[in-house]
């Protein structure tokens, strides 16, 4: 069913930065609402994480729940549902107001934090997904080191999938580097580094099967062009570094976009389109990292509070640390 109630901010995707813009936006008193398909985004998919700071060793499901609790301990409400469109109208003061449409129904705030990421693109062949988390990582700068002194292999050519081989060729024995055509698209220095004896250039080629048993063991890889010709790779690991889907379907013409698709955002965490903010993977941050996503998503909830007490006289709470006296609860405003 649709709730009519108005919501002081939206976030719509529930991974570091949207689960981060929860805890601080609900920490300044905003009634907030996130709307998500799943709980954790793309770190929730990944086995162990051992970068993210004062943690240690955890499992992205794990962690992201962490995340949840948090949100939900400050007063965040949840909605599971796909997100359809969002409109914008100006209320009687000439401010924005917006209707978040989803697959179950409706609400109404007075701000939104895009905050729904990318999605890695996938290989689409078979046992990739039976090995996701089991061999198969979408991350090198996150999993490398638990393939430490194991051989492993990288799909692409762009710069993520010369970074990825170059970052693994300083812990793994055997790197291949396995890209669709006969040169990359990557930077000419970074090209330029390649040539090292533990990395094994597989151009032309593309991964046909990926096998294993508990986890992954070997890649079946065969010729662009002759799909007879065909060898098979003793690995571990496989990184798959060929670049992520953007949903933009959402978002065209409400924020402004680069030219991958991504929402331009300020230092702030500011879109082109007052009343909306964003943070995470899917605006223009050069590194797509749960840390940062996290700082984002912290950034963005800021200064939506900022925001909504400039144009909507919003009052909430003014400090953030400690369990901070929260003021009574206020009519939801129009």
């Amino acid at each position: 069913m649709s709730d009519q109630k108005i919501y002081d901010t939206i976030i719509v995707g529930a991974g570091a930065a949207g689960l981060t813009a929860a805890i601080y936006s609900s920490r300044r008193a905003m009634k907030t609402l996130l709307v998500t398909q799943d709980i954790g985004g793309q770190a929730a998919t990944t086995n162990e994480i051992e970068n993210y700071p004062g943690v240690g060793l955890v499992t992205g499901p794990n962690l992201m729940n962490e995340f949840k609790q948090q949100a939900q301990q400050f007063g965040a409400k949840f909605a599971l549902a796909e997100v359809t469109g969002i409109i914008k109208r100006l209320d009687d003061r000439g401010t924005p107001v917006f209707t978040v449409s989803t697959n179950t129904g409706q609400y109404i705030t007075n701000s939104v934090i895009l905050a729904y990421g990318l999605t890695h693109r996938h290989l689409d062949v078979p046992g990739e997904q039976e090995f996701g988390g089991k061999g198969v990582s979408y991350c090198a700068t996150c999993d490398a080191p638990l393939f430490k002194g194991k051989p492993v292999a990288v799909v692409g050519g762009g710069n993520s999938g010369v970074d990825a081989a170059l970052l693994l060729s300083k812990i793994c024995p055997k790197v291949y580097l396995i890209h669709r055509r006969d040169q990359f698209n990557a930077e000419a220095v970074l090209v330029e580094q390649l040539k090292q004896p533990n990395i094994e250039l597989v151009l032309n080629s593309e991964v046909q099967e990926i096998r294993g048993d508990s986890r992954l063991r070997s890649l079946v890889v065969r010729e662009v062009g002759d799909a007879t010709k065909t060898r098979e790779l003793q690995v571990e690991g496989l990184f798959v570094e060929v670049g992520y889907v953007v949903n933009s379907k959402l978002i065209e013409g409400l924020v402004e976009l680069d030219q991958r698709k991504q929402i331009k955002i300020s230092f702030d965490g500011e879109t082109s389109q007052p009343g909306i903010f964003a943070a995470g993977d899917i605006t223009i941050i050069s590194f797509k990292q749960i840390v940062i996503s996290a700082g984002w998503g912290a950034t963005a909830a800021l200064k939506a509070y900022e925001y909504l007490q400039k144009v909507k006289g919003f009052r909430g709470v003014k400090i953030d640390w400690g369990l901070a006296q929260k003021p009574n609860p206020t009519t939801p405003l129009a």
